[in-house]
């Protein structure tokens, strides 16, 4: 049973990670480890394997953007930043998430 509750959860968040990447850009721009950091203190637990095909999906579409800042320790970092066309997506995802928790917490009852 642990190990389908895992499943259950593991699914759910792969589900939401493109929503919570949005949500920490909107908030600040972010390399790669920043936005690790943040998701695991959140519990959402998260290799770099996941991540970065996410970050270049979004980049690809529009979504985000990117520039290279050196670091004061090892190389440069890039930098992601979230586009107008990436804040119009988050509003949109906002309203999906929001009418979703009302639906469950409706069903719930």
């Amino acid at each position: 049973m642990e190990n389908n509750s895992e499943n259950i959860r593991s699914q759910m968040r792969k589900g939401v990670l493109e929503y919570c990447i949005l949500c920490i850009l909107a908030r600040k721009e972010a390399y790669a480890s920043a936005i690790i950091e943040e998701l695991k203190a959140a519990n959402m637990i998260v290799v770099e394997g996941t991540l970065y095909p996410l970050l270049i999906r979004e980049k690809n579409q529009g979504y985000l953007t990117y520039r290279w800042e050196e670091s004061p320790q090892g190389p440069p970092r890039k930098y992601y930043v979230i586009t107008e066309k990436g804040k119009a997506l988050l509003q949109e995802m906002d309203a999906a998430w929001n009418e979703i928790v009302t639906t469950i917490e409706t069903l719930k009852k």
